[in-house]
């Protein structure tokens, strides 16, 4: 009998570690698939990792593109070129508030109006169970108590946030 408990547990332990192994590979993934399509100006995709509750807000995902491509388009008749989106690392994955959560870290870098922008950023991710992909959320957009009560209401986290790092230099040619 205590072979067979301690098999049991044995398979629980190395499956529960296996999933969250597995969906932190699949957080990675998912950043990664997200930051190309930025780059790639695919927003479909952006859109498909984006929290629901932001489209909502944005007025559904038919209004919220049609802001990104406006955003987007105003940004690149100004000089605004992507140059870098390189998905750092995603922290361990928490189960909280019933949802697997990460902080994915991130690596922007851009050019606007002969300045080299480059930032170093954070996203969070909330794992949609029914489809089987990440969702991702600026971190940063969290400080807003306000924004974030319309977007996730009563959250907490025990993820810690890091402060986004901006620099900005000039281009010299």
């Amino acid at each position: 009998m205590n072979k067979l408990k301690r098999l049991v547990l044995f398979v629980s332990i190395a499956t529960s570690l296996n999933v969250v192994s597995q969906t932190k590979a699949d957080a990675l993934k998912d950043a990664k698939i997200t930051s190309t399509a930025t780059l790639e100006m695919d927003y479909k995709t952006v859109l498909k990792h984006t929290l629901p509750s932001v489209l909502d807000m944005m007025g559904g995902k038919d209004a919220a593109l049609k802001v990104i491509e406006a955003t987007f388009e105003g940004m690149k008749a100004q000089g605004f070129v992507f140059e870098k989106a390189d998905i750092i690392g995603v922290s361990d994955i928490v189960k909280e508030q019933g949802q697997f959560r990460c902080v994915v870290e991130g690596y922007n870098q851009m050019v606007m109006s002969d300045q080299r922008i480059s930032s170093k950023s954070y996203l969070l991710g909330i794992y949609n169970e029914t489809d089987n992909y990440w969702w991702f959320i600026e971190a940063k957009q969290l400080q807003n108590d306000a924004l974030t009560q319309q977007i996730l209401p009563d959250f907490k986290t025990s993820l810690e946030i890091p402060e986004d790092d901006l620099k900005m230099e000039p281009i010299d040619d």
